[in-house]
């Protein structure tokens, strides 16, 4: 059961809010897991411009989660808020129940693994060194990789399906194999959370498949976490039990797919006909 409420939206007319009539998982409740992420309030700005105007989100330790909405909704500053790369300008943002702007970047890495949308390399490094990045924040200071972390690059390597990589100058790489190549970075630094920017943004269809079936392996077998601006609203409706809707910096609706995503939200929101915004 969802209600529809209503904001005014950028001119005119009005986009219909989705809110859950009862809990879903860390939004609070007497059986709610404790969130693992939670945003207060959160605004945030680029220079004067603010983009993501006073958002309250919870998201409990082992839920996957889905964001999507129209460019320039502010999605991406979510996840960056999340990760605590840029400051909110009011509210606060908790990370395992800690202020993210108190911790150290060390401190946020053995937290958080981050896959972006476009992979920039500047020098020459083969797949498996780039892969081993994901270690550095468990590496003991002065002592390089332990023999643990070589286990865990090489399984990352394999669950990622990118062993027919190893030894290429990933910078020679297409976009598609180099974003495999940083889906296996983030699994190899073993964190609870893991956020991704358009994860499948570079992929063709069957690797879109297995990128998103690795995201629920990852999430339902080891427990992780997982956030993940996308947006092909069918795959987000397919592998994702909770969306949040992402409009003018605030968040629109928060829910399963089947609450979230109405006819009257997607012609709002995204301005397209349901049938093909949700076509395969």
């Amino acid at each position: 059961m969802t209600a529809l409420a209503s904001r005014p939206d950028r001119g005119s007319g009005s986009v219909p809010v989705v809110t859950p009539s009862s809990p879903v998982r860390g939004q609070g409740g007497p059986d709610a897991t404790p969130p693992i992420i939670s945003l207060t309030g959160v605004s945030a700005a680029y220079r004067r411009r603010e983009v993501v105007h006073a958002v309250d989100v919870s998201i409990a330790a082992g839920e996957r989660v889905a964001i999507v909405g129209p460019n320039g909704a502010g999605k991406s500053t979510l996840l960056r808020l999340i990760a605590g790369t840029i400051p909110a300008r009011s509210g606060r943002v908790l990370l395992g129940g800690e202020p993210v702007e108190r911790l150290d970047r060390a401190a946020v890495a053995r937290r958080v693994a981050a896959v972006p949308s476009v992979a920039s390399l500047p020098f020459s490094m083969t797949v498996e060194e780039v892969v081993a990045l994901g270690r550095l924040p468990h590496e003991a200071t002065f002592r390089g990789p332990r023999e643990a972390d070589r286990v865990a690059v090489a399984a990352a390597i394999d669950r990622a399906g990118i062993g027919h990589l190893v030894g290429r100058d990933a910078r020679e790489l297409s976009l598609g194999e180099r974003q495999l190549v940083l889906l296996a970075v983030a699994v190899a630094q073993s964190t609870p959370v893991l956020l991704l920017d358009e994860p499948t943004v570079h992929l063709d269809l069957r690797h879109r498949v297995e990128a998103m079936k690795l995201l629920v392996d990852l999430n339902e077998r080891d427990g992780t976490t997982v956030v993940a601006v996308l947006h092909d609203l069918a795959l987000a409706a397919h592998f994702f039990p909770r969306l949040l809707i992402v409009d003018g910096g605030r968040v629109v609706a928060d829910g399963p797919p089947a609450s979230v995503l109405t006819d009257e939200a997607i012609r709002a929101v995204f301005g397209v006909d349901p049938v093909h915004a949700l076509r395969a």
